[in-house]
């Protein structure tokens, strides 16, 4: 945008004299411009003078941080949706389309509309959603809520019924925040449960990429990395560990007994 800028001004000699913002010396244009979708990207030098952008790792909720927010929830729709969520590794909006049929309770297994695709694939769920689920479908149906296996699985808990979105969803998540003061993300839960996964030793992360629907595995391996308070764990374990192992006492000097030690720093006469 500011090159677009001081390229104007310079047409219109109201400008400098050079632009303080040019494009690399070997390249012409937009970076990838043109780019084939079945090619791999090529590596291109943006413009001069462009900061790079640092890369963060994606951010999880800790385990006991959701277990509070788990806790700040109302209704047991929404503690079906945050357990979904959570074991699913679906994103926000994917979750939210999902129709009643595709909820199979036997197989264990919620379906979703891939974001990319728009393909749908069941993914596992862990039981306990699946307990969640059923106590918010009791309650709904008390309530007379629609049914049928073509209708949203996912209502607002009031009349006029309509399909829950993404902003009321959301909003909801904002108020649990709200009580316990942090700014958690939907997004973030889709992290959370990529990190456990990633985080098995028994879990392939050919698996957990497949979960997620990403097309490399250089996608999925940034979740492989450890965050800050996990490295300072288990750091601080590691000299717990060296601090309580045995001092052994040096060896002797070869050429030297015990004996002739003990008279050379005057421990014996």
């Amino acid at each position: 945008m500011l090159r677009s800028f001081y390229e104007c001004h310079l047409e219109e000699g109201t400008g400098p004299i050079i632009n303080p913002f040019p494009l690399d010396r070997f390249r012409r244009g937009r970076a990838n411009a043109h780019h084939n979708p079945m090619e791999p990207f090529r590596h291109e030098r943006q413009g001069r003078y462009r900061p790079r952008v640092p890369k963060q790792l994606p951010r999880r909720i800790p385990d006991e941080m959701f277990n509070a927010l788990f806790a700040a929830l109302k209704y047991n729709r929404d503690r079906a949706l945050l357990a979904a969520w959570v074991s699913t590794g679906a994103r926000a909006d994917e979750l939210l389309t999902s129709r009643q049929l595709d909820a199979d309770p036997g197989q264990q297994l919620i379906s979703r509309v891939r974001k990319g695709t728009r393909e749908s694939q069941p993914l596992p769920a862990s039981p306990d959603t699946f307990v969640w689920l059923r106590l918010y479908q009791e309650d709904a149906r008390r309530q007379g809520a629609l049914r049928g296996r073509q209708l949203p699985l996912w209502w607002t808990l009031r009349r006029p019924w309509r399909p829950l979105n993404y902003h009321a969803a959301r909003a909801m998540f904002d108020r649990a925040n709200d009580l316990l003061g942090s700014n958690w993300t939907l997004h973030d839960l889709r992290h959370t449960a990529v990190y456990r996964m990633a985080r098995d030793p028994q879990m392939p992360l050919t698996d957990v990429k497949w979960v997620l629907g990403h097309a490399h595995l250089s996608t999925t391996e940034i979740y492989l990395a450890a965050s800050q308070d996990e490295v300072i764990e288990s750091v601080l374990a590691h000299h717990a560990r060296r601090a309580r192992q045995p001092v052994l006492p040096p060896a002797p000097a070869p050429g030297y007994d015990s004996a002739s030690l003990d008279v050379l720093f005057g421990r014996r006469p």
